[in-house]
């Protein structure tokens, strides 16, 4: 194993694979129901996909959901909580939740990051805030049937459609 640092970045080098940090570039997510990262290197171990200002038409939650081959739907174990005054927790069970209440008024920005623990098994967590001063956090985990290649954000009725914002991702060995 070796370590190369060019100035800005340190990058490890083992056994021929790189192994640092991979940005995508950024999507607008202004249409469409839903924003799809695909052909994620089967090296990767933790994922990152960043919001910002992201909004929907509609009131559904917002949710990030990963596959290998095919986007997996169900099988999640796992929730997401609202805090504030009027806090709210809900389970989901159809991927990471980002929001746990929403409405086609208000842009949610923040981070939702995926890592691989072992035997293609992924824990999930979310931290958002939207422009209404409302936190959310969520949590969950999903044993994938093979390498996971795809990450996908929709919303968990799959039908409002996205108006605002952009996401983006990273991924790192």
């Amino acid at each position: 194993m070796s370590t190369v640092i060019d100035g800005s970045a340190s990058v490890t080098i083992n056994n021929g694979a790189v192994l640092g940090i991979t940005r995508g570039t950024a999507v607008a997510s202004t249409s469409g129901t839903s924003i799809n990262f695909t052909d994620i290197p089967s090296w990767v171990k933790r994922i990152t996909v960043m919001f910002n200002g992201v909004s929907t038409n509609g009131a559904s939650n917002l949710q990030l959901q990963i596959g290998a081959g095919s986007v997996t739907t169900t099988g999640y174990s796992g929730g997401v909580s609202q805090a504030g005054s009027s806090s709210t927790q809900i389970t989901l069970t159809t991927g990471l939740g980002v929001t746990a209440t929403n409405s086609a008024a208000l842009l949610s920005t923040g981070l939702c990051v995926f890592t691989l623990v072992g035997s293609n098994l992924w824990v999930g967590v979310s931290t958002t805030s939207r422009s209404d001063g409302f936190g959310q956090v969520g949590g969950t985990a999903l044993t994938l049937g093979g390498t996971l290649d795809r990450v996908r954000i929709t919303t968990v009725n799959g039908t409002d459609a996205f108006d605002a914002g952009s996401i983006n991702i990273m991924y790192e060995g």
